[in-house]
């Protein structure tokens, strides 16, 4: 599937306004960096933490106007569909890009969980730790339970949490198997879990170009999104998933088979 995607994506007629839109979204997204340093130094501290802008504090309002920013910046226009649950609230979501967590973050500051590496990466790692990343280290047994502990302390405390339980980004024509042991962190701490469906595209259909190609890397995508023409980006709340103690494998299918539904992906 996925050589068939790549097969797909190359197969297209050369973008000739490519080279226009590089010239225009540089420039912007350049400026909207130097802005982001200072304003992360602002917001993501202790004090900004206290100070609230009508429902949210100054440092959420922060990272919701810079991630929407962001997203607008490659090319996106902001799609929403459905309301996300207030409150503490486990937000389970197909997984296609790295702008998933950005757009998320545009409609409610969540608290994601997220690959250790990004700790590392200069100014970034610091940035999403700051704005509450959990990190896991892939395939450390040790890890993952740490995370759940943490993710089921974070919901106590009324915080929103989210996961993407496919447990790795896929190429946009299907919705991965979703794995059902982070689902026992909303039963532990009593929270509802909200499905989240995302999608790159236009009319309905998801584009072949924003996910990862093959071996591509994460810098090569960025600069290939980047270019790219304009599309939507729709981000759909949907009904929530009800608790099920001792199932936790029937809310990962039923909370799957609702974005599946909305995709249209089939089965």
């Amino acid at each position: 599937m996925s050589r068939a995607i790549e097969s797909s994506a190359s197969s297209l007629p050369r973008d000739r306004l490519r080279p226009l839109r590089y010239a225009v979204r540089i420039p912007l997204l350049l400026l909207h960096a130097l802005v982001a340093v200072p304003l992360a130094l602002l917001a993501l501290n202790p004090l900004s933490a206290r100070l609230r802008i009508g429902r949210d504090t100054f440092e959420k309002a922060a990272i919701r106007w810079w991630s929407g920013r962001l997203v607008r910046l490659f090319g996106f226009r902001i799609r929403r569909f459905g309301e996300p649950l207030p409150g503490a609230v486990l937000y389970v979501a197909n997984h296609i890009s790295w702008l998933d967590i950005e757009l998320m973050h545009s409609q409610r500051p969540v608290n994601f969980v997220a690959k250790s590496e990004i700790a590392g990466w200069p100014f970034v790692g610091w940035l999403a730790a700051r704005a509450g990343t959990i990190f896991h280290r892939r395939g450390n047994t040790d890890s993952l339970a740490t995370v759940m502990a943490t993710v089921v302390e974070r919901l106590r405390a009324g915080e929103p949490v989210g996961v993407f339980p496919e447990g790795g980004s896929g190429h946009g024509s299907k919705v991965g198997t979703f794995h059902a042991r982070i689902f026992q962190t909303a039963l532990d701490a009593d929270v509802p879990v909200q499905p989240v469906a995302l999608r790159y595209g236009r009319d309905g259909r998801q584009d072949p170009g924003v996910p990862f190609g093959v071996k591509e890397s994460f810098f090569a995508n960025v600069w290939r999104v980047l270019g790219g023409a304009r599309l939507d980006a729709e981000i759909h709340y949907l009904e929530p998933v009800a608790p099920t103690p001792d199932a936790r494998r029937r809310m990962a299918e039923e909370s799957r088979a609702r974005i599946v539904q909305v995709l249209g992906y089939g089965d």
